[in-house]
């Protein structure tokens, strides 16, 4: 898989973690920065990797910032991006078999390495389970399209 790698200054260091992560798992890293601990501004950074889910050139994308908060906010505005804030091991699970999530943000801040490591693990290896929560999923797709998302029954 391609990963979609991107932080701000707060976020680099579990960035840098995230993609030795990634690499050992098998998955190709693209990253789009920061480079180093210098103040940027996360949205900057979340639109570009969250635009590579969106535009198909990553499957999924993983992003830090200092909560996540930041992060998560900039690459939900992206068409198509799903991007899940998640604090531990079955959060991060939950948002890729329940919800489809194709962005991991995650709070550098608030989440130790052997968390993290956990965290990118699981939710690189869980697929979406479909079933019921398929029709919730079109119904995400149906509000960032403008539609009521009632117009879908349960079934």
């Amino acid at each position: 898989m391609k990963i979609a790698i991107g932080s701000d200054h707060r976020g680099f260091e579990a960035k840098q973690l995230v993609k030795a992560i990634a690499a050992e798992l098998g998955h190709e890293c693209i990253d789009f920065g920061t480079d180093d601990n210098n103040p940027v501004d996360y949205p900057d950074l979340a639109y570009l990797a969250a635009t590579a889910v969106s535009e198909k050139r990553a499957d999924r994308a993983i992003l830090a910032c200092a909560t996540g908060i930041g992060m998560s906010m900039a690459a939900n505005k992206i068409h198509g991006v799903r991007a899940a804030l998640c604090h531990d091991e079955l959060s991060a699970q939950v948002s890729r078999d329940h919800n489809d999530a194709n962005v991991l943000c995650l709070s550098a801040d608030q989440i130790g390495a052997v968390l993290l490591r956990k965290m990118v693990e699981v939710w690189l290896t869980t697929e979406f389970s479909g079933g019921r929560h398929e029709r919730r999923v079109r119904k995400i797709h149906m509000i960032e399209e403008g539609k009521d998302p009632r117009d879908i029954q349960a079934g």
